[in-house]
């Protein structure tokens, strides 16, 4: 990961992870799966939300988690092994400047990442020279400019744009998702595949409201309040209206609505 994470480090952003991934995991991954005997790149696994899923989904492969940070390493390798799950290995690198041979894995994966990076395009032009003939490279990235929710709110959407705003200030993009084909083209991708992935949440399906809106999207949100203070991008009952207002949308009334989006590139 990014040392920009603007989110932090903290316990409570590794539990948020968590619960993201957990809700999340079907309508993201129930087309992730590696065969047997496959060599499978996690490039910045942070502290394992999703390498989770992605090593029990596949339990067959290998699969290989590099990150920068030697704490989030640490966190990964304790959940995963009482998870159970021992087709891992874990190696601190960073994406810039990976120890690994051309060709030297059969697929990549890359989650919740390039949002994070100023240069994702020279990120994905290195993953992709890491994919032998054949394999294949998956990408996942939300939109915070997909956001859609009831009632309306401009407080809502101020507190919002504050997060864009920091990610943006370091050097992030947390609208990436829509660009996903784009950066894929233009790091040399010919054959991307790119899907939305669509989170539609209201009192009908009260895990998604748990999991998504209140532990997941306000959750994150929430998190940055105080780096946002220092900014100046916000004043605290300013900031305090947004986060009432996004959490009336977890009422029975509510709805909430946000898209991520997946590409899968086979590498020729």
């Amino acid at each position: 990961m990014s040392h920009a994470y603007v989110h932090g480090y903290g316990h409570r952003e590794q539990e948020r992870l968590h619960d993201q991934a957990r809700t999340l995991s079907e309508l993201l991954h129930h087309d992730t799966r590696y065969p047997t005997g496959s060599r499978v790149l996690e490039a910045g696994c942070g502290t394992g939300a999703q390498t989770l899923t992605i090593a029990a989904q596949s339990p067959g492969a290998h699969v290989t988690c590099i990150d920068i940070s030697a704490e989030s390493l640490a966190h990964a390798r304790e959940r995963t092994a009482a998870a159970g799950l021992r087709n891992l290995s874990f190696q601190q690198a960073d994406l810039r400047a990976l120890p690994f041979d051309a060709a030297s894995f059969d697929h990549v994966f890359v989650c919740f990442v390039l949002e994070h990076l100023p240069d994702p395009v020279d990120v994905l032009r290195t993953l992709l020279r890491l994919v032998r003939p054949g394999g294949t490279l998956t990408v996942i990235e939300g939109d915070h400019g997909s956001v859609m929710f009831h009632p309306e709110s401009a407080a809502a959407r101020h507190t919002i744009d504050c997060q864009v705003q920091l990610q943006a200030r370091a050097g992030g993009d947390a609208c990436i998702g829509r660009r996903l084909q784009p950066l894929l083209r233009a790091a040399g991708a010919a054959q991307a595949v790119v899907s939305p992935r669509f989170v539609y949440a209201d009192a009908s399906r009260p895990a998604w409201v748990d999991g998504f809106t209140r532990k997941t999207f306000t959750a994150m949100i929430e998190g940055v309040k105080d780096e946002a203070l220092a900014a100046g991008l916000s004043t605290p009952a300013a900031f305090d209206d947004g986060l009432r207002a996004l959490q009336r949308t977890a009422e029975p009334d509510g709805v909430f609505c946000y898209t991520f989006f997946k590409a899968v590139v086979q590498v020729a």
